[in-house]
């Protein structure tokens, strides 16, 4: 008999712990046998259960190559970046890791694995020593359910939470008090409070109360503060704040201790009071898509989960519900309120074969709306998932910072070493005073207030312009953002609307309405783009749209055909020249139109010239104006076309601003390379074509209503498709590189005042850990007012 036990095990439902656990359960011990690796199918990875504690947690590698997918937890209690850089610097030094990703907006964690170098239950045994719980997230969460925003669907055996420990997520709905940071400060502020009382009652045991409450509240913090020790990392915030409580019970400071202890344990809680407060304002994006939808087979209706909606399906949106998938309307027409996902306030009216978005309200009539997109691809989880990635990237200045904080920390430990021992040994200074000052000297130089100086604030810009239609990916992205000096914009469907209206009728030969009749009748049925505008300015004037008999297209001319016994042809006016006499006013007409960028038709009827049609894509009605904040901002703003030079001129001429025309795809490339030689260049665009120019750009930024290799390619979108809002992102990031200095400019000037009155003795322990407490404070809440910042408003 050979005692084994093989089974397929799907590890995104039962880990392969439970199952160990469950064979013990029976009395019998268990350990896993490696797996014969073939080119097939990858194996199990080796683990092993009711194994000696001397055995090594971290399996042999193998030689073979193996594609890596990728494994996600959410993290409780990561509210800062302190936070995710401890983590992050304990996880990648694991070996078989890497890629690793860490989102503090949606406290995950992401890496690829190679489980037969480490096994996942080491990487949530690491996390869990450091402080945090964890949970594995199924690996199709995000995908199918992008409303669970920094929730996730989690297994139920992965809880790694340590009792006692400070860090735990805070569950939806729940109040800060009801977290383990709360409790600690409710059971460390009251110990602190019944030793002062004490102090007054009973002198000699408030001591000894003192010395309860401080040791109560730095052991969880001790505990994480060794673990971070333990994985490389000595120089972290809370080994500072344990040298520093440890060492003022030791001198008999055991009152300060316990107050410092209290004041930090304060702090953590502000800071996840904050970080909560940034979570929601993208959770509440999540939140738009309805849980549930109500989908029609075989004439019958029945509800469903949302999250579940395959391609194809049609769904039934009565009056006032969200819909809750993108899609395209099938039957009805309705007012679409688009204002939770584009910002834009007015209802759109939308009918047969449009386009509508999940979590847009269904405002007046039912509809059927057949689904376009999964719920993992629809507008929402787009928008959620690039703010995440965006969150992830860090900004330049916080990458320095970063730098900045590796050597700032060993180098405040060893000042602090040196206020300790030098003016006792050199000086003849008392011990107990100048280690006291040295204690205070780690506490003051926490580098809290400055490692969160830029993230906090990074995420809160993000958060803010995710609410206003404006999304940019990260950090990089607002500080380039912040240095645009030159704005590049695409024309069709960028400046202008992107498709042709009909501008102006010039009655010659017959009447207006008899000239737009005419020309109607040969455009009935053609999908060209100048035929649709025709026929939709015939019917928007209540004009008879009859087809006409005979209608034909003539390549590279026009269309005829004959209505009523009239023969018509519709043409351009060079080819209408050999059908019909112009005279000087009709020559002056077309002159005047195409000098102005309009698209000229000459409607000849029975060989007579009846009148001429201008068409053109005309600029967004917010364009001026955008154009114009642009240059109050001091923004050279210029146009990169396709189009032919008239049109360009005409166009640039009624925004006021420079232009260059007849560009192709790779010349639009060539002028975006020499605009960046005279400043840093933004690129606008919406189309396939415009790609390689965002991609050139120093930052791209993308229409909403654009393609979605525009969207892709681009460094930024802009949701309501609207020009004012290139001057608004400008300004938004503008806003948050100023927030950005002013929390730098608290942090180190804080630090540097009670550095030096620390060493001079005119501040003690429980002052400096208020003035580190109040500078993490002071930081958090100046980038919270970004929160609140109007883009959409010049200042």
């Amino acid at each position: 008999m050979s005692e084994t036990l093989v089974l397929a095990l799907d590890e995104s439902q039962t880990r392969r712990e439970a199952v160990e656990k469950r064979v013990a359960s029976l009395g019998y011990t268990m350990t896993a046998l490696a797996a014969k690796v073939t080119p097939v199918q990858e194996p199990a990875a080796p683990c092993s259960c009711s194994r000696p504690q001397e055995q090594a947690e971290v399996a042999p590698a193998t030689a073979v190559q193996r594609n890596l997918e990728p494994l996600s937890w959410k993290v409780g209690g990561m509210d800062c970046a302190s936070c995710a850089a401890t983590i992050r610097g304990a996880i990648g030094r694991l070996p078989g890791v890497s890629d690793v990703k860490i989102s503090v907006a949606s406290e995950t964690l992401t890496l690829a694995l190679d489980e037969y170098q480490t096994r996942r239950d080491v990487i949530e045994k690491r996390v869990a020593s450091l402080g945090y719980t964890t949970a594995i997230v199924a690996p199709k969460t995000q995908a199918s359910n992008p409303t669970a925003y920094g929730r996730g669907e989690l297994e139920d055996s992965a809880g790694h939470g340590m009792p006692g420990h400070v860090y735990e997520a805070t569950p939806d709905g729940a109040s800060w008090y009801q977290t383990n940071k709360g409790r600690l400060v409710l059971t460390t502020g009251a110990l602190l409070g019944a030793a002062w009382v004490s102090s007054l009652v009973w002198p000699a045991a408030a001591h000894w109360a003192f010395i309860a409450a401080c040791v109560i509240g730095i052991v969880p913090v001790a505990r994480k503060a060794y673990a971070a020790a333990s994985a490389g990392m000595p120089f972290t915030i809370e080994m500072l704040m344990t040298i520093a409580a440890t060492g003022a019970l030791f001198i008999g400071a055991a009152e300060e201790a316990a107050l410092v202890v209290f004041l930090f344990a304060v702090g953590e809680v502000l800071e996840g009071v904050a970080a909560d407060r940034a979570r929601a304002s993208i959770r509440a994006l999540g939140d738009l898509v309805p849980k549930t939808a109500i989908i029609e087979e075989n004439g019958e209706t029945r509800t469903v989960d949302a999250a579940g909606l395959a391609i194809g399906q049609i769904v039934l949106v009565r009056p006032g519900d969200r819909i809750p998938a993108d899609g395209e309307i099938t039957d009805g027409v309705s007012g679409i309120d688009e204002s939770p996902v584009t910002g834009e306030s007015v209802p759109k009216t939308k009918g047969v074969g449009e386009p509508v978005f999940a979590g847009s309200v269904n405002s007046e009539a039912a509809l059927r709306v057949r689904v376009t997109k999964a719920a993992e691809d629809n507008t929402i989880a787009r928008i959620i998932r690039l703010v995440e990635e965006a969150q992830e990237a860090r900004a330049p200045t916080e990458r320095f910072i970063d730098r900045f904080s590796r050597i700032y920390m060993p180098a405040i430990v060893g000042l602090a070493v040196l206020v300790a021992i030098v003016p006792p040994l050199l000086l003849g200074g008392e011990w107990s005073v100048w280690v006291y000052r040295a204690l205070a000297l780690l506490l003051i130089g926490c580098p809290c207030a400055l490692v969160i100086s830029v993230p906090a604030s990074i995420a809160a810009s993000l958060s803010t312009g995710a609410r206003q239609g404006l999304l940019m990916k990260g950090g990089v992205v607002i500080e380039a953002a912040a240095k645009t000096g030159i704005v590049a914009f695409d024309k069709t469907g960028t400046l202008t609307q992107g498709r042709p209206r009909l501008t102006e009728v010039v009655a010659l030969g017959r009447a207006e309405r008899e000239v737009m009749e005419l020309a109607a009748s040969v455009e009935t049925g053609s999908s060209h783009p100048l035929a649709l505008a025709i026929i939709e300015r015939a019917k928007a004037h209540v004009i008879p749209v009859r087809n006409a008999a005979e209608a034909k297209a003539i390549a590279g001319q026009g269309v005829t055909g004959t209505l009523d016994g009239v023969t018509i042809f519709v043409g351009a006016p060079r080819h209408a020249l050999s059908r019909a006499t112009f005279d000087e006013d009709a020559k002056a007409a077309v002159e005047r139109l195409e000098s102005a960028g309009k698209t000229v038709a000459a409607v000849i009827a029975d060989g007579v010239l009846a009148g001429l049609i201008a068409l053109r894509d005309e600029p967004r009605d917010d364009a001026a104006a955008g154009i114009a904040e642009l240059k109050q901002m001091g923004i050279r703003s210029l146009m990169l076309t396709g189009d032919n030079a008239r049109t360009g001129a005409a166009i640039a001429g009624s925004l006021g601003m420079e232009h260059k025309a007849e560009l192709m795809p790779e010349d639009k490339v060539t002028a975006i390379k020499a605009l960046s030689t005279e400043g840093s260049v933004m690129m606008i665009g919406d189309g396939i074509n415009d790609a390689p120019a965002l991609a050139a750009a120093g930052i791209g930024v993308a229409m909403g209503s654009g393609t979605d290799v525009a969207l892709e390619t681009a460094d930024a979108a802009i949701l309501k498709s609207r020009v004012r809002d290139v001057a608004a992102m400008i300004r938004l990031a503008r806003a948050t590189m100023s927030n950005i200095r002013v929390n730098i400019a608290i942090a180190l000037g804080l630090k540097a005042v009670f550095l030096v009155t620390t060493v001079f003795g005119y501040t003690g322990l429980w002052v400096a850990i208020l003035a580190d407490t109040g500078a993490t404070v002071i930081v958090t809440a100046n980038a919270l007012r970004l929160l609140r910042f109007n883009a959409g408003k010049a200042a």
